[in-house]
């Protein structure tokens, strides 16, 4: 059975380059989504939508979101991120959510192709770069620490870095203003930081947020 790919990605000439080194490889394009989060959030049962549309996200937390909800519900699919982003925390936390491929977008169009082998024979695959960053946390005793926040509380920590009340947080996520204040207490004790700034900052380090 050919390897079938399914391509999520917002720039137009970036897919249609894609699609005809696909086509030329020989592997079976099940399709194009303009979008990716919101083009893969239609194919998606309506339950699970709403954790993601309802709460405006970096770019990078969108798209690792979409990924976490596409195995979530197709359990059998296989991720790979073709992306921009190479910090020692996005690759963790690439990872951590089961993508199968991390390829940096300015290496050459065959070492895509290699992780689409690779990952469909049911190996990992990551960039050279991608690599050295996890081998360099292993040496320096690091190795991947455990992620403190659940999907929900980074939701959270999001929102709250973006200035929002407690209010107008359990409106967005459709909770309590108890439930919502819970999340935050619960934040600042997970992280040892007792401070809306303090929580800001890490934010911006973990990518969260934009600076």
């Amino acid at each position: 059975m050919p390897v079938r790919v399914l391509l999520a990605d917002d720039h137009q000439i970036f897919r249609q380059g894609l699609r005809t080194l696909l086509e030329r490889e020989g592997l079976q394009l099940l399709g194009e989504l303009f979008q990716a989060l919101p083009g893969l959030m239609e194919s998606l049962p309506e339950a699970v939508r709403p954790r993601v549309e309802r709460v405006r996200t970096a770019p990078w937390e969108v798209s690792l979101e979409a990924c976490r909800e596409i195995l979530r519900t197709c359990p059998g699919t296989k991720v790979i991120l073709l992306t921009m982003h190479a910090d020692e925390h996005q690759v963790v936390a690439a990872l951590r959510a089961q993508i199968r491929g991390y390829v940096v977008k300015t290496q050459a169009a065959e070492e895509f192709l290699q992780a689409i082998q690779e990952v469909s024979r049911g190996g990992i695959y990551l960039s050279p770069s991608v690599s050295r960053v996890v081998v360099e946390a292993y040496l320096a005793s690091r190795h991947l620490p455990p992620e403190p926040l659940t999907p929900r509380e980074r939701q959270v920590l999001q929102l709250v870095a973006e200035g929002n009340t407690t209010k107008e947080i359990a409106d967005l996520l459709g909770v309590t203003v108890k439930t919502a204040e819970s999340y935050r207490t619960r934040i600042m004790e997970k992280l040892d930081i007792h401070q809306t700034a303090g929580l800001v900052r890490y934010a911006i380090r973990q990518g969260v947020i934009q600076p």
